[in-house]
């Protein structure tokens, strides 16, 4: 054994005193460095996909269109305005077919560091990359994007599964809470920054153009820059032998022997649909929110920073809210209620005015009060529906939900702006995932689903 492995994997009989390194400073120590990761990556989806990336890359495809506004990338014919929904629909397929190996390597080897390292720096050094976005360079725009979107789903999903190893249950709740918080604290700190940099481009001697790069860029180096702290806070596990992991074999193979035993467990796998449905059309209201404040109504950039800005801060009280709210009513309510705001929030978003920021950040305002708490709720619910034992592999299935298969939004979304050359249509085709979502998650007998899957059934669910 190397020195490296001896400080790294833990003991052979599994057991460890209150100092040693499954003990409770050790833990609270790879906790620290597990919420940093949060902190290097949630620029990322703020100020790349949320505000930056989607504009900017449209005025790209736009300036190589030809007279009739279409790119050709491969001989294919796509509207401008279409090519970001597009990029992102394939990398969340790229995603779906990485998530499973990556995951099953983890599995096998107990070495998720190394994975770790390899994903988060192939997503930081594309969207790096992203500051060489210049002219009429879409294609290398909708590669950067590519990658660097499927690196952070496959990245998320070995991060994820650190939780159970570093928290014992009674802690995880406040564990991954604190993950997220450092998260949007981190996006809402980019932003303000971007937003200075980029308002003020003109007293920086900045074009538009290179500050919107430099901002797409210094996102790539924070991921990368902060990294490095979990990296060296976190452990490899040493899987026993004839463990799980190593018996384990290939990532469909796994993924196949997870779907196959939530098949045992129906209602289990109902709600995860409705779940993969409504959460379809709230990451495509997320990324392409953007796009549609630019294009359709005319805003400027800065008051799209701003209107992410309110979105972040309110995120965190409409979850305390939603919690609460949760408490008295029952999370199945709460969410069903909530699907109803998102539903108003597109139809409000379609008869939006254009060149009216007031507006638009209103309507921020209540995307941040439903955003959170929809998301936090549904994956406490889905906990109550997870056979004790199978967390891990049952919250993989979860975590591709969330991510990986999270393409048939934008890609309606680009469609309907093909076929239309409409954004105000391609944003109210977005309804039909929060109504089918809603009818999907009505039909699960929850009390049913909690009692099948062994797990003690909560007063309010």
């Amino acid at each position: 054994m190397t020195a490296e492995t001896a400080d790294t994997a833990e003991p052979a009989d599994g057991t460890s005193g209150p100092d040693g390194p499954d003990g409770p400073a050790a833990r609270r120590r790879e906790q620290r460095g597990w919420y940093f990761y949060d902190f290097a990556c949630s620029v990322y989806s703020t100020s790349v996909v949320t505000v930056f990336l989607g504009p900017y890359l449209t005025s790209v495809a736009k300036a190589a269109a030809d007279s009739d506004g279409f790119v050709h990338p491969l001989g294919i014919p796509v509207r401008a305005g279409s090519l970001f929904a597009y990029a992102v629909s394939a990398s969340l397929v790229l995603a779906i077919v990485l998530m499973p190996v990556v995951g099953a390597a983890a599995d096998r080897t107990g070495r998720k560091k190394p994975l770790l390292a390899a994903t988060a720096y192939t997503g930081a050094a594309a969207t790096t990359a992203m500051f060489f976005l210049a002219g009429d360079r879409y294609l290398l725009g909708a590669f950067l994007l590519i990658v660097a979107n499927a690196a952070t789903a496959v990245a998320m999903m070995v991060y994820n599964s650190y939780l159970p190893q570093i928290a014992e249950p009674e802690e995880r709740d406040d564990v991954s809470s604190r993950g997220w918080a450092f998260g949007y604290t981190s996006g809402a700190l980019v932003l303000v920054l971007n937003l200075i940099l980029y308002s003020g481009h003109d007293s920086f001697g900045l074009s538009e153009s290179e500050a919107v790069r430099i901002c797409l860029a210094s996102a790539g180096l924070w991921w990368g820059l902060f990294t490095v702290i979990p990296l060296r806070r976190l452990r490899d596990r040493r899987v026993p032998p004839g463990g799980r992991g190593a018996a384990s074999g290939s990532g469909w193979r796994q993924l196949r022997a997870t779907l196959a035993d939530m098949r045992r467990h129906p209602l289990t796998l109902s709600f995860l649909l409705a779940y993969l449905v409504y959460n379809d059309g709230v990451q495509t209201v997320i990324s392409q929110a953007s796009v549609y404040g630019s294009e359709e109504l005319g805003l400027g950039q800065s008051t799209l920073i701003t209107a992410v800005l309110l979105v972040q801060v309110l995120a965190v009280a409409g979850a305390l809210a939603m919690g609460r709210t949760a408490r008295v009513y029952g999370a199945k309510r709460t969410i069903l209620g909530s699907l109803v705001v998102w539903t108003l929030i597109l139809v409000a978003g379609y008869f939006l005015p254009a060149g009216s920021p007031v507006f638009f950040y209103l309507l921020a305002a209540a995307i941040g009060l439903v955003l959170g708490g929809s998301q936090a709720l549904s994956r406490s619910l889905f906990s109550h529906l997870v056979p004790r034992g199978k967390e891990a592999e049952y919250f993989s299935a979860y975590e591709m939900s969330d991510r990986g298969l999270s393409w048939l939004g934008p890609l309606v979304f680009g469609l309907a702006y093909q076929l239309t050359g409409s954004y105000r249509d391609a944003i109210i085709s977005l309804v039909v995932f929060f109504a089918v979502g809603s009818m999907l998650l009505a039909r699960v007998p929850l009390r049913r689903a909690v009692a099948a899957a062994g797990n003690p059934v909560p007063e309010r669910i």
